[in-house]
């Protein structure tokens, strides 16, 4: 991570919304508030700014982010929506209430921002100023709460400084947070499912569905490692063709995802080779990972053999989705 970039902190004005946009736009990641808590924002459709966002967090897991937009129509064009969905989004939106959706086909959201799920987390927050930067911005904004892991969440931009001062380029300061407390996350299923307490009560959205939310299974929690949404678990990426992880060599009709500069034993052998760094970059690993297992996975090949990632940093969370994309297939 490289603490010691320095970050800048504008009071929430229209010069402050163009900046953001344009750090945004720039690969950046800038602080503001919603009406919930202050969110740490990334290009939604850029996985390199996504992995600067979950190292700047200081939490290498891969869970998946919410994706901020400024209405329903922009959130139509990255996600399926249901008759239930857009009872929902047309009752809250803008608001504290985050949906579980289907894809939409060509989805521009990066996989990263998804953790290779077939489903994203959408909202349209309602502060002003959030608002005014995705207009400005023009896309999905992804925005988990702008704090270290495992710290309270931050509900001023002093919070917001106190955690990522020197990883993250800009805070907007848009004074205290009204809401306080993180999104309600609602999981349109085949039953609409409360995946997260939050800022919209489960009663007003039972009323405004007619029926009861369903609980997810009781292991569905963010520690378990298999989230469902954003802070929760639910089943990973994972190809079809067999993973073969730590390999030190490469057998005939084999893909070979590499990492770093030094080939393996029989490499010549490989029927293609995708590198996630040839520097080495741990960074850049994780922004091209789950691109990369999907790649492999169209190519018709025995197996894809994965050479070792150090544990370090991002390492760890790169080596738990690998290793999740290997059971049962090893």
């Amino acid at each position: 991570m490289n603490v010691g970039l320095t970050t800048a902190i504008l009071p929430a004005n229209e010069a402050a919304v163009a900046d953001a946009a344009r750090s945004l736009r720039d690969g950046g990641l800038v602080a503001f508030p919603t009406e919930t808590v202050y969110g740490l924002g990334a290009d939604a459709g850029n996985a390199a700014a996504i992995a600067r966002l979950y190292e700047a967090k200081g939490r290498p897991a891969f869970n998946p982010l919410i994706a901020h937009v400024g209405g329903l129509a922009a959130a139509q064009r990255i996600a399926h929506f249901d008759a239930q969905a857009v009872l929902l989004a047309q009752a809250f939106w803008p608001g504290p209430l985050t949906l579980v959706l289907a894809k939409a086909p060509g989805c521009a959201v990066a996989d990263l921002a998804t953790a290779g799920l077939d489903t994203i987390a959408v909202r349209v927050p309602a502060h002003r100023i959030a608002r005014a930067i995705l207009r400005a911005f023009g896309g999905p904004v992804v925005a988990p709460s702008a704090n270290l892991s495992g710290h309270v969440s931050p509900t001023t931009a002093a919070h917001v400084s106190s955690d990522l001062a020197g990883r993250i380029d800009l805070i907007i300061d848009g004074g205290a947070v009204e809401v306080g407390v993180e999104s309600t996350i609602v999981g349109c299923f085949d039953a609409p499912t409360l995946l997260r307490p939050g800022g919209v009560p489960r009663a007003e959205i039972e009323r405004v569905l007619g029926r009861t939310l369903l609980q997810p299974p009781d292991d569905a929690d963010s520690d378990s490692g298999q989230p469902l949404a954003p802070g929760m678990l639910a089943s990973h990426y994972a190809p079809r063709t067999k993973v073969r992880l730590n390999a030190d060599r490469i057998e005939a009709g084999e893909a070979l995802l590499a990492f770093g500069p030094h080939a393996i034993s029989g490499v010549e052998a490989a029927s293609i080779v995708m590198n996630l760094s040839a520097r080495g970059d741990l960074n850049e690993a994780a922004a091209n990972l789950f691109s990369y297992l999907r790649a492999l996975d169209t190519k018709g090949v025995r197996a894809i053999a994965v050479m070792p990632v150090p544990h370090h940093g991002l390492g760890e969370a790169i080596n738990d989705r690998l290793r999740r994309a290997a059971v049962g297939r090893e």
